[in-house]
């Protein structure tokens, strides 16, 4: 959820043939309930900012690519209160979704574009860049790619002075729990970084139940 602006290590485990049961690897570390929390590089040319952000998933359905969370971020110079988003993520499982987004506002140049600035997606660009990673079996990679677009702000009206119009480009670690994921509108700033760990439940993050949503 970046400023409403306007400006200017390689895994060892690729399959080769796609599988029509192929899914993502069960991964005991993306299950409902679990917190992230990490920050989110928001800077621009003028100055250096950084946002605190948790993150909580509320969905996660694997068979079917679907995933969707909350997200707060913290101290947002323009906000009195911690803002919090509803968003809802595909996860690229070449069954359900491939590597190409083929919508808001994203060119395959663009995936490319972001993919490319994860480590881990190297040894699959080949492919991507033939078919969108169709042919890819992803079930034993130890990476989970994932789209997370935010649908709403739960807390504080549109006003907020933040957007929700992009979407984040997301690599999720399954040996750790790590989260890296690059922010993607065309009239925000550039690839603003997000960064997040696995955060002990009830040590930080926030409840969803604490939230009237929409």
């Amino acid at each position: 959820m970046p400023v409403r602006v306007a400006e200017s290590s390689a895994p060892s485990q690729v399959s080769g043939a796609h599988s029509e049961e192929s899914s993502p690897p069960i991964c005991s570390l993306l299950t409902v309930g679990q917190a992230f929390s990490g920050t989110q590089n928001v800077s621009n040319l003028q100055k250096e900012e950084a946002w605190r952000v948790n993150v909580r998933i509320q969905g996660c359905d694997l068979e079917h690519g679907y995933l969707c969370g909350t997200m707060e971020a913290l101290n947002v110079p323009m906000a009195d209160t911690p803002v919090v988003t509803f968003w809802e993520g595909e996860i690229v499982d070449a069954k359900n979704y491939t590597f190409y987004t083929g919508k808001w506002e994203a060119t395959p140049e663009d995936d490319i574009r972001h993919w490319t600035k994860f480590p881990s997606f190297a040894p699959l660009l080949s492919r991507v860049e033939a078919d969108g990673g169709k042919s890819l079996d992803l079930s034993n990679y130890p990476y989970i790619f994932m789209r997370w677009k935010e649908q709403y702000f739960v807390n504080v009206g549109t006003d907020c002075g933040l957007t929700i119009a992009g979407f984040y480009y997301v690599c999720f670690s399954c040996s750790d729990g790590s989260i890296n994921g690059f922010y993607y509108d065309p009239n925000s700033s550039p690839f603003q970084k997000l960064e997040l760990k696995c955060a002990n439940e009830g040590r930080s993050g926030f409840s969803f139940s604490s939230y009237e949503l929409q």
